[in-house]
């Protein structure tokens, strides 16, 4: 097949093209190159080189808000569009929120527009289903918090309905705290990381407050799962499928690199209370089966994040 990747240089589409290309499909990728202003310039270059290492397919490189640029895509006429494109979470729009809308909502139209005819996969987030009580499956309600959270969700009914009035067939996957090798590093397991590197504290806001950390090949193979045997029109969480606690992963950090004191500090009310999501229905319909557990990807983790990051100026460890 031929398939269309917006953001496939990001940390998630760049595993995805990789896995994509094993697989003989035909692979076209826009990207803009940036994450919005949530690392310096210098170290987003760094790390879109070491990405650009596992792919090799033909890069568009623009913004899909061009409406005009964007549909140059449409000459290499994909068979599936999958769109990863997007303000990375929910901090990133609280900081721009007028940048966030149009990228997550002009974008996504634009998106839209050009898989009329062709089958669109949408990755939307966990944080749409709100406060957790317990694994939450595809069909319990949804109740987003926060502005990311909404436009992900108010993402997933512009799809739907496109599919509705133009038979456009489509998927919708919900992950959730993907994390792993060529990262970004201000993400909640990054942070832990280099805190714990450079000896200062892990500063965890809840003690009982869980995510469902998914390692980033274990999420690319789900949404490659998708693109080749996803049923029309079906909504799938792509996760571990196990609920962890925040401080959970500190302390394995911790315990991974040998020092680095976890602090427990109020939760963030900003945030909703998460947990595991459920994964049945992408291990019965695709087949999906993620094999890496936390312990596992942290360790796989730091191994790469300590290389790369003694190699760059903006960071010097304590060991």
């Amino acid at each position: 097949m031929r398939v269309l990747v917006t953001g496939g240089c990001g940390f998630i589409g760049h595993r995805v093209v990789y896995l994509l290309e094993k697989q003989g499909h035909d692979v076209l990728i826009v990207d803009n190159h940036t994450t919005y202003g949530s690392i310096q310039s210098d170290e987003l270059g760094s790390l879109v080189k070491e990405r650009k290492k596992f792919i090799k397919s033909d890069i568009l490189t623009t913004d899909i808000c061009d409406f005009v640029a964007l549909y140059k895509a449409v000459e290499f006429d994909p068979d599936v569009v999958v769109h990863l494109a997007s303000f990375p979470r929910q901090k990133s729009v609280d900081i721009n929120p007028q940048e966030g809308v149009k990228t997550m909502m002009e974008g996504l139209l634009n998106i839209l527009e050009i898989s009329k005819n062709r089958k669109l996969i949408y990755i939307s987030s966990s944080m749409v289903y709100g406060d957790m009580n317990g694994p939450a499956k595809e069909d319990d309600p949804c109740n987003p918090k926060g502005l990311y959270a909404i436009m992900k969700y108010t993402g997933e009914k512009m799809v739907k309905d496109y599919g509705r009035r133009f038979g456009m067939e489509y998927n919708i996957i919900r992950p959730s705290a993907v994390y792993g090798p060529r990262d970004v590093g201000d993400r909640v397991i990054a942070k832990f990381l280099r805190n714990a590197r450079i000896g200062e504290p892990l500063k965890v806001n809840g003690r009982e407050e869980k995510l469902d950390f998914s390692f980033v090949d274990d999420t690319a193979s789900g949404i490659c799962r998708v693109v080749n045997v996803g049923l029309p029109n079906e909504t799938y969480n792509i996760t571990r499928g196990q609920g962890r606690t925040i401080y959970d992963a500190a302390c394995c950090i911790s315990d991974i690199i040998g020092f680095g004191e976890v602090i427990v500090q109020d939760k963030d009310s900003k945030f909703p209370s998460r947990d595991a999501l459920c994964i049945d229905k992408a291990r019965e319909q695709l087949g999906y089966n993620p094999t890496t557990n936390l312990e596992e990807g942290l360790q796989i983790y730091y191994e790469w994040f300590k290389k790369f990051y003694n190699n760059i100026h903006w960071f010097t460890p304590a060991i």
